[in-house]
């Protein structure tokens, strides 16, 4: 908690309410979760997967 404390201190969220900074960081987690989750289902079924080309 104290990392999130002083990112949050350190950066343009300063002087923001507490719910602009919930809400943004809510945003940055969801986004993280989603990468990792995507990387792990292609680690998982990549080498199973086709991949083509079309044109």
């Amino acid at each position: 908690m104290d990392v999130l404390n002083a990112i949050i201190q350190n950066s343009a969220l300063n002087g923001m309410p507490k719910w602009y900074k919930a809400t943004t960081l809510l945003l940055f987690s969801s986004i993280v979760v989603t990468l990792i989750v995507m990387l792990t289902i292609l680690l998982i079924y990549g080498p199973y997967m086709t991949i083509q080309y079309g044109f």
